[in-house]
C-alpha cells in the first residue's frame, strides 16, 4: 500500500499535511473521538488505551490510518479503515469541529477520498473486484451525515445502543429462573493456563457464523479473523465467552449440542469509575429459537456482571432485527442510551 505521504492532498488547505499517526498522537485522537461522540452519548471520556491499540497494538494489524495536521502541526482530523472481512471495510473519520465549517467539509472530503483509495487496496490484497465501505454516524449528527452524503454514501441501517442496570443481588444463586428444560449454559472451558479449549472457541464461532447468516450485512469471516478481531479489544476476557446447549432429540440419550453463544467483554469505567460488561455478540441457531436459549445466556451474563461488582451490561441491536431481539432486551430491563446509523458506499477496484 502507498504511504500516507504519497496520497494526493490537493483538497487540503494550504500548508496542511497528511501523515501516518504515531503513539504520541493517541491522546489527541482520543480527544477528537470523544468530542464527536459526546453530544450523542452523553460521555466526554477519552479512552487513550483503545486508540493506542488501534494505531500501534494488536488492532493495528488490520487497520490503516492517516492524520491531517494544520500549518502549526496540530492534528485536525483522523481517518481510519478496518479490514473487517472479505468485501467489507469499516471506516470512520473524526474532524476537529472547532475549525471553520468550510475547512471541516474540505478535510472530510479529502479523508473519505483517502479511505476509498484504501478500500480499493484492501480489496486488491484479498483478490476482490469490489468492496463495501461501512461508515458510522450518530443519529442526529447532521454534520457527519452531510459529509457522508457528499462523499457518495447512503444510509443503510439504524442501531440501538442499549444498557441495563445491574443490582448486586442479581449475582446471588437463584436470582434468575433456571433455563428451560433441555437447555444448559456454561462458560467456554479453559485450560489451567487460562487459554480456552479450542473445541469450545470453534463452537462459538460456528454458532455465531450460522446464527447471523440471515442478518443484515453479514459477511463471512474466517475463524482466525474472528478470534483475532475480538482479542484486539482491550476489554477482551476469555471468561466472558459463553455457550448454550440444547438436547438433540435425534441423538442417543438426548446428547446436548451447541445452540447458542455469547461473547462478552469488560467495558471501560463510567464517570463514577465503575466498569461494566459489554455483549459483543449473542446468537442462537434458528432451530433453537423459541426455547429460551438467548434468555438463558442473558441471565448468565447479568448474574456474572453482578458477581463481579459491575453495575451495567451494554449491547447493540439492529433496529430492524429479523429476530425481534430488541423486544427481549426491553423485557429484561434494557433501554436505549443512544442511536447510531450505518452508511454504505460500494466501490470497485480500478483496473
Amino acid at each position: 500500500m502507498n504511504s500516507a505521504s504519497d496520497r494526493p492532498a490537493a483538497t487540503l488547505p494550504d500548508d496542511w499535511t497528511a501523515v501516518a499517526p504515531g503513539l504520541a498522537d493517541a491522546p489527541r485522537l482520543s480527544e477528537l473521538r470523544a468530542r464527536q461522540a459526546a453530544p450523542h452519548t452523553g460521555s466526554t471520556e477519552a479512552y487513550v488505551q483503545a486508540v493506542e491499540n488501534e494505531i500501534a497494538g494488536q488492532a493495528s494489524w488490520t487497520r490503516r490510518h492517516v492524520v491531517v495536521r494544520d500549518a502549526d502541526g496540530i492534528v485536525r482530523a483522523w481517518a481510519h479503515a478496518h479490514d473487517r472481512a472479505a468485501g467489507r471495510a469499516v471506516i470512520g473519520i473524526e474532524v476537529d469541529r472547532t475549525v471553520a465549517t468550510e475547512v471541516q467539509e474540505r478535510v472530510a472530503a479529502w479523508c473519505y477520498a483517502w479511505l476509498a483509495d484504501v478500500g480499493r487496496e484492501l480489496a486488491q490484497v484479498r483478490g476482490l473486484e469490489a468492496t463495501q465501505l461501512d461508515a458510522g454516524a450518530f443519529a442526529g449528527d447532521d454534520v457527519v451525515r452531510g459529509w457522508l452524503t457528499a462523499a457518495g454514501f447512503r444510509r443503510a441501517r439504524t442501531w440501538w445502543h442499549m444498557t441495563r442496570p445491574v443490582e448486586a443481588h442479581e449475582g446471588e444463586p437463584g436470582a434468575f429462573p433456571a433455563p428451560k428444560d433441555g437447555v444448559t449454559v456454561r462458560r467456554v472451558s479453559q485450560h489451567d493456563n487460562g487459554i480456552p479449549v479450542a473445541e469450545d472457541v470453534n463452537a462459538v464461532y460456528q454458532v455465531l457464523e450460522t446464527a447471523f447468516t440471515d442478518h443484515f450485512n453479514s459477511y463471512q469471516e474466517y475463524f482466525t479473523e474472528f478470534v483475532q478481531r475480538l482479542r484486539e479489544d482491550p476489554g477482551h476476557r476469555w471468561d466472558h465467552w459463553w455457550l448454550a446447549f440444547t438436547d438433540d432429540p435425534n441423538a442417543p440419550e438426548a446428547q446436548p449440542v451447541p445452540a447458542g453463544a455469547l461473547v462478552g467483554s469488560e467495558s471501560k469505567p463510567d464517570a463514577s469509575g465503575s466498569r461494566g460488561t459489554y455483549i459483543d455478540y449473542i446468537g442462537a441457531l434458528a432451530e433453537a429459537r423459541g426455547r429460551g436459549v438467548a434468555t438463558a445466556l442473558l441471565y448468565a451474563v447479568i448474574a456474572d456482571a453482578a458477581a463481579r461488582g459491575r453495575r451495567r451490561v451494554g449491547l447493540e441491536v439492529d433496529a430492524d432485527s429479523p429476530t425481534g431481539a430488541e423486544a427481549l432486551y426491553t423485557k429484561l430491563g434494557w433501554h436505549t442510551a443512544y442511536i447510531t446509523e450505518s452508511w454504505h458506499r460500494d466501490i470497485t477496484v480500478e483496473p
